[in-house]
């Protein structure tokens, strides 16, 4: 007798090894995705400090006190503040005398990490 196809043992088998290896994989691209966001937000958070500070040498010290004035600098700058993307809820409080940046993961599941910009341009992780 000449039987063509699979036996249910060896398709159960082969289930099996895509099974254990989709154990492996998934945590590491999970892992991957938070390390990705976290240098997005402190890339973000670094871009926007640095747009700030660069409207301040341009107007005599004074720091943008609105996020359409942040954006001559950098043109995103309203999809980031008060915002949340890849992962994080961006804060800008904006004062002619200063500001506050900061980038906080929404999860564990997100991000790891806190990043917090203020006059000067100083990046604090928290």
């Amino acid at each position: 007798m000449n039987r063509k196809g699979f036996t249910l043992v060896e398709i159960m088998i082969v289930v099996a090894i895509i099974a254990l290896l989709a154990a492996i994989a998934i945590p590491n691209l999970l892992s991957a995705r938070i390390t990705a966001n976290t240098a997005a937000a402190k890339a973000n958070v670094r871009s926007l400090s640095t747009a700030a500070e660069t409207f301040s040498t341009g107007h005599n010290g004074a720091y943008p006190v609105d996020v359409t004035e942040l954006a001559t600098f950098i043109g995103s700058a309203p999809s980031y503040c008060g915002q949340t993307t890849q992962g994080y809820t961006y804060t800008c409080t904006l004062a002619s005398t200063g500001y506050t940046i900061s980038a906080a993961p929404v999860s564990a599941q997100t991000g790891t990490t806190t990043y917090t910009a203020t006059t000067g341009g100083v990046l604090t992780p928290l």
